[in-house]
């Protein structure tokens, strides 16, 4: 057998009223009758009694006999099997794995903080019972190797300014991530016969020793972004302010005094502080 079997034994109803006729018969034909060998029908509900079994929604039991795999029953409610058979009850609930914070390498090397919130539920009983030793242990192992080989993969975040221009990052690509994290981890669950129904990153962080480094770095990498829009609007600005006038005719510059007006103009678009301007109460020559 490598297969599941899924079973329905018989109503555990009908046996609780065989038990309680076999127990309370023989008791009483023992008193009344002062027989001992009635004594046998009290022995067998006793024997009766270890067959019941109650499998609660989204439960199972799977059933042994003698180290043989019988069945399971995966059906709620209250049934009564061979006394003999070994009764492991396995959850089909679904279950919230937090995975601890692991310190791991991305794609170029940079040392991350990385963690994973996984959903799974079993699917197969019989792979979960035989194929692994415990299955939740088995869960929280593989999700863990998953989780640092999905950090390898990629790049925490890009740096253009070094030519890495990758298209999927660990922080800005969320659901491309999750997706590759869901199938690697099903791929080593499956051996084990447990369903993923979720998988996420839970916490993203660049590890300590690096953290600062690359919050100044960030830093940097915003603000020379900023300057660059900057200075690509104080441009458009000076060219527009230098066409107008000419086309408007309201002052002949030379090219002494445009280059003037530019780099005033400049100063005071790009400065980071407000300009305090000074009024020239002569002449242009002044």
């Amino acid at each position: 057998m490598k297969e599941e079997k899924i079973i329905v034994p018989t109503s555990g109803y009908l046996m609780l009223l065989v038990f309680i006729i076999l127990f309370l018969g023989g008791i009483t034909a023992i008193v009344v009758l002062q027989n001992p060998w009635f004594g046998i029908s009290v022995f067998l509900a006793i024997v009766t009694m270890f067959g019941f079994i109650m499998v609660q929604p989204n439960g199972s039991r799977v059933l042994l006999l003698f180290g043989k795999y019988v069945g399971t029953v995966k059906k709620n409610g209250f049934y009564w099997v061979n006394p003999f058979y070994t009764k492991k009850g396995i959850s089909l609930r679904a279950s919230n794995f937090d995975s601890e914070r692991l310190k791991v390498n991305d794609k170029l090397g940079n040392p991350i903080m990385i963690s994973t919130i996984l959903v799974w539920r079993v699917q197969n009983t019989y792979k979960a019972a035989f194929d692994v030793d415990n299955y939740e242990n088995f869960v929280r192992v593989q999700t863990d190797a998953a989780v640092r080989k999905l950090a390898s993969m990629y790049p925490y975040d890009n740096f253009a300014d070094e030519g890495h221009t990758e298209d999927i990052t660990l922080r800005s690509s969320v659901n491309e991530v999750s997706e590759a994290l869901e199938k690697e981890i099903d791929e080593r669950l499956s051996i084990a016969g447990i369903e993923v129904l979720e998988a996420r990153i839970g916490y993203l962080a660049y590890a300590q020793e690096i953290a600062n480094a690359m919050l100044k770095r960030q830093q940097a990498t915003a603000i020379v972004a900023a300057r660059h829009k900057i200075v690509e609007g104080a441009v458009s600005m000076v060219e527009m302010a230098l066409n107008e006038l000419g086309k408007k005719n309201i002052v002949d510059l030379d090219d002494e005094r445009k280059a003037a007006m530019v780099s005033n103009l400049m100063v005071i678009l790009c400065g980071d502080k407000d300009a305090s301007p000074v009024l020239n109460t002569g002449t242009l020559n002044q």
